[in-house]
């Protein structure tokens, strides 16, 4: 077997220490398309070209996300750590494809737009603050444990009608089945639990929020499908936003081209934020499509039901599009794919809001801490263990001590 016919492992260290470098050699030995495997030897197909990536995604009759159709079903045992992440035939607007998909959008889509910006915006505000109440007399903190992974889920919580002491716990769970570990599928139980105590909740008393405006939709759906498409919104909406939000103040805290939003700037937050989208984006791989029949993709042969790995970070570095890695991101080129694209995409209202959360997350930051800093050498800094998504395990800080502002979560 030649090397580029022997699989990748879609593991290890590289793929959270060096993916930029991880990302080259796969495509100097594999080419666009590479053959890879997932943990327990199950086959794959990582797409790392811009180009392929566009024409996976835009073709969803040749290439669905209809995980049914994945050709290794009968190899998959029950507790494959993965299976919360690759996901199992079940109805939701994320494991649905085709007609089945669009009537799942239909119903949360218009739940999504009608989520008042502003007040999001003045709900985000007013958690920045209180999180950074906990910590800002102190003059030390870990921006990722204290500030960057909760302040999603409390905005999130908001959004969906949930207690704001259900945010802890959903946050956990949403990133031990998103980490892929020994209790990726307890995390997946205890997330469902909460979203069924709230669909419970919001049926016997509706409100103005997003799980009471989809109970609201014309459709005929199950309980079943309620709680799969909120945990569907609201796990795309926690972990890749605190990952967004993380990974954008460590770009303003380590580049030298953003030390002038540390003085309290607005532009360069912006700048920023779209940066950590094209070079290092919360989402790194997507799972996934499924080939609907045989065919040929970056002359390889993709047969009926393989799966098909976004390579969603990989694609926004191919040389095509990008002829130095270290030319920079042009102000508002948002033709990156770390949304996904074509049908299956985030929907636009998710992404706003996400752009809100993590933007409204900086800005107060920077307000209140003006002179914060890295409290260790910037090459200290660790990548969570995901082959999948992108976040750091933490981002310890230092800063002159302020008082709070009062108030409490």
């Amino acid at each position: 077997m030649t090397t580029s016919q022997c699989p990748v492992a879609l593991s290890g260290p590289e793929f959270h220490t060096d993916p930029h470098s991880l990302y080259s050699r796969m495509r100097r030995e594999h080419g666009p398309v590479v053959p890879v495997e997932l943990l327990g030897g199950f086959p794959a197909w990582l797409i790392i070209g811009y180009r392929e990536l566009h024409q996976v995604t835009s073709d969803p009759l040749l290439f669905p996300r209809d995980v049914s159709l994945w050709n290794q079903w009968g190899r998959v045992p029950d507790d494959w750590p993965l299976l919360p992440m690759v996901g199992r035939p079940q109805p939701s607007i994320y494991f649905t494809a085709g007609q089945e998909h669009r009537r799942h959008l239909a119903m949360v889509e218009p739940a999504l737009e009608a989520v008042d910006h502003f007040e999001l915006r003045r709900v985000c505000e007013d958690i920045a603050d209180r999180l950074i109440d906990r910590f800002c007399g102190r003059g030390s903190a870990d921006l990722v444990a204290e500030f960057a992974e909760s302040l999603p889920v409390l905005a999130l919580c908001r959004v969906f009608g949930l207690p704001d002491t259900d945010a802890a716990d959903v946050a956990a769970t949403i990133k031990a089945l998103a980490d892929g570990g020994a209790d990726a599928h307890r995390g997946h139980q205890r997330f469902g639990e909460h979203m069924a105590r709230l669909l419970a909740a919001k049926k016997a008393r509706p409100g103005g929020d997003l799980a009471s405006r989809m109970l609201r939709e014309e459709g005929h759906f199950t309980d079943e499908e309620y709680v799969n498409d909120l945990m569907a919104i609201m796990a795309a909406g926690q972990l890749p936003t605190a990952d967004w939000l993380g990974s954008a103040l460590r770009l303003m805290l380590t580049d030298e081209r953003f030390a002038a939003a540390l003085g309290g700037g607005r532009r360069s937050v912006g700048d920023a934020m779209n940066e950590v989208l094209w070079e290092e984006g919360p989402t790194s791989v997507l799972a996934g499509r499924w080939a609907a029949r045989d065919t040929r993709l970056a002359e390889r042969t993709i047969r009926a039901g393989d799966m098909l790995l976004l390579g969603l970070a990989a694609a926004n570095l191919d040389p095509h599009v990008r002829q130095s890695l270290h030319d920079n991101v042009p102000a508002g080129n948002n033709a990156h794919f770390a949304f996904s694209y074509g049908e299956y995409r985030c929907p636009f209202p998710a992404q706003q809001m996400a752009e809100i959360i993590a933007r409204t997350g900086i800005e107060v930051l920077l307000d209140r801490l003006p002179d914060v800093d890295l409290a260790v050498p910037a090459d200290q800094l660790v990548r969570r263990p995901s082959a999948f998504l992108r976040g750091m395990t933490a981002l310890p800080v230092r800063f002159t001590p302020v008082r709070p502002v009062g108030g409490s979560l």
